[in-house]
């Protein structure tokens, strides 16, 4: 059984755990997520805890493919305001911050956030590690190549499973050498890959428990969902559940989502199949 210690709060993840999607961004891909006000913040995070949600994930940064980077200093101008409002109406919940910016991870665990999510694995900012393991925090280390901005241009591999356990058999080391206690692998579903790429991804999923941390799954509405049933972002709610459906079957531990009520349903369910607790 893994477990997270989310500034002193311990969240086991046995059954999975959802964590939800809030992005106070005006370009991220889904726009059923993005909220840029006060209240309008606090009613979807507060929908997102009455549906189920263990975590919240807050993103001031898009990171699909092509977004415009942010400096720290404009992505942590996005976050000010509003994460602490969120910390201090829901003291028990465990928010998440959506950065590769060492300086907006720091910033945003002094002001109450208690796990830190990076697209980059310690990539972009070279403080990162060091950073999280003194905040001493979860960390959420995806698999990426290149940028938001590079990526999509990066993805021949020479065995797609194999090369992405040999990355993080790497990250996880430089992790643990930073003090970080709690390591979470997200294998960055449409980060770096193609559309054929993730559905392997997926199918081959259960080969990174041999890396003994938890898994992530983040393929909500995603546009290989999209593109191979030829729908949009908008119509993918089932597509979704599908495969973070076959995601738990596979092993996954965290299912980020945008749609948290769905998501904790197909916990649910899965438990129930599988005579496995929930």
């Amino acid at each position: 059984m893994y477990s997270l210690n989310g500034g002193g709060r311990l969240l086991t993840l046995d059954p999975p755990r959802v964590m939800g999607i809030l992005n106070i961004t005006p370009d991220s891909f889904y726009a059923g997520n993005r909220v840029n006000t006060e209240s309008g913040l606090l009613r979807r995070a507060e929908a997102m805890i009455s549906e189920g949600a263990s975590i919240i994930d807050i993103g001031a940064q898009s990171t699909r493919p092509d977004s415009r980077f942010m400096s720290p200093e404009e992505e942590w101008a996005r976050l000010a305001a509003l994460l602490p409002v969120l910390c201090r109406r829901f003291p028990e919940m465990i928010f998440s911050v959506d950065t590769f910016h060492a300086q907006v991870a720091r910033r945003a665990v002094e002001a109450g956030a208690a796990m830190v999510n990076d697209v980059s694995g310690g990539q972009l900012d070279g403080d990162m590690l060091r950073t999280v393991g003194a905040l001493g925090v979860p960390y959420v280390c995806m698999h990426m190549r290149g940028t938001p901005q590079t990526m999509q241009t990066l993805t021949n591999y020479t065995d797609l499973v194999p090369d992405i356990c040999d990355y993080f058999i790497e990250r996880m080391a430089a992790c643990r050498a930073a003090g970080i206690e709690d390591v979470v692998l997200d294998p960055g579903f449409g980060f770096a890959k193609t559309i054929t790429q993730n559905f392997e991804l997926l199918n081959n999923l259960e080969q990174f428990g041999i890396l003994g941390c938890p898994l992530l799954l983040g393929v909500s509405r995603k546009s290989s969902i999209s593109k191979t049933l030829g729908i949009t972002a908008e119509e993918a709610l089932n597509g979704s559940t599908v495969l973070n459906t076959i995601g738990l079957l596979k092993g996954a531990h965290i299912l980020r989502v945008h749609d948290v009520k769905e998501a904790v349903e197909a916990i649910r369910l899965v438990a129930a199949v599988t005579r496995q607790p929930a």
